[in-house]
């Protein structure tokens, strides 16, 4: 593990504190949730627990859950909905992106190929929605339910804006808002739903969910310029090389000069090469496109402390900021 991995793992064990007892549990129940009398999809199921990743979306649950009055039954069933919908989206993507690996094992579609990947997708949103409709958790259902039609459209917008590379910082907000803080927003909402009847105290939640979600996914967006690279230690430029168009390119076209404005463009849509790569983010650099998308997730994610500001105080509130300093400090 180098020191990066190490770092990160040392600040979400300190997150996690509070709710650690909760998330041994929940490990158990969420296990249970997948299994079925069917010899395959139990075999599936069981291989998808192997692939365990940093469990943010139940922690912000449980967390969510605690600062608002506690850890009850339904917020277990509530971290399994959104991490059983959370693992569903996980599988869809691999098929759509053709994916070999997830969390450092072969994919669902990589071992038992496409069809019964996306079936295996469809049993476990279907097992969420049961185990909302089975407790009679409709509030869960509705929040869950906005996720999965804000993703898909966020996903549908990028799509389209990527074959037109027109986007704006307007569109882009929409759809990181959409694709990524719909769902960290949902969690912060039912889980505080778990805890409180109060309608303000869970919209509260469900707006520090949001732009800590918007936070998230600027720095995730930075990454591709100054966070992950190749062997040959270059930016990988993924983002580009997909014809995504994210915040400090956006801001780099539009106030950079215009002639590097357009070659830029013109690269990406023509296919960027690794020293297209590098070009590019020079002149993202120099036109103070990581600058600005820093100030951005800044201001999303100070929006997301005042979210907490009327909150008692406690370990689960501490660990909730907490939170908001990893988002803005994890550089893989």
């Amino acid at each position: 593990m180098n020191e990066t991995r190490r770092k990160t793992a040392a600040l979400l064990d300190s997150i996690k504190q509070p709710i650690e007892e909760e998330l041994k549990r929940f490990a158990g129940f969420f296990r249970d949730s997948m299994r079925s009398r069917v010899g395959l999809v139990d075999l599936v199921a069981r291989y998808l627990v192997r692939q365990k990743g940093k469990r943010v979306r139940p922690i912000l649950v449980f967390l969510s859950a605690k600062a608002c009055g506690g850890v009850n039954q339904s917020t277990y069933r509530a971290a399994t909905l959104v991490e059983i919908l959370h693992t569903a989206t996980l599988i869809h993507d691999d098929v759509v992106d053709d994916a070999d690996t997830r969390r450092g094992l072969a994919s669902i579609n990589a071992v038992w190929k496409n069809k019964i990947a996306v079936l295996m997708g469809d049993y476990l949103l279907s097992r969420g929605l049961l185990l909302s409709l089975e407790q009679n958790d409709y509030y869960f259902l509705h929040c869950t339910s906005r996720a999965v039609k804000r993703m898909s459209e966020g996903e549908l917008l990028q799509i389209q804006k990527s074959r037109q590379l027109n986007i704006d910082e307007e569109t882009y907000l929409q759809i990181i808002g959409d694709k990524t803080a719909s769902l960290l927003s949902t969690c912060t909402e039912i889980g505080a739903a778990s805890a409180t009847e109060d309608p303000q105290r869970r919209a509260q939640m469900r707006d520090f969910g949001e732009h800590i979600g918007i936070a998230f996914q600027i720095r995730d967006d930075l990454l591709d310029y100054q966070g992950r690279r190749s062997v040959i230690g270059k930016p990988t430029g993924i983002d580009m090389k997909e014809r995504k168009l994210t915040l400090p390119l956006i801001y780099a076209l539009r106030h950079g000069p215009k002639k590097e404005a357009k070659q830029a463009l013109r690269l990406i849509k023509n296919g960027a090469k690794q020293r297209d790569v590098e070009w590019v983010i020079e002149f993202v650099v120099q036109a103070g496109g990581i600058d600005y998308a820093k100030e951005k997730a800044e201001y999303y994610s100070q929006l997301a402390r005042e979210n907490l500001a009327t909150l008692p105080e406690s370990d689960a509130k501490a660990a909730l900021l907490e939170f908001v300093d990893f988002v803005m400090e994890r550089d893989t």
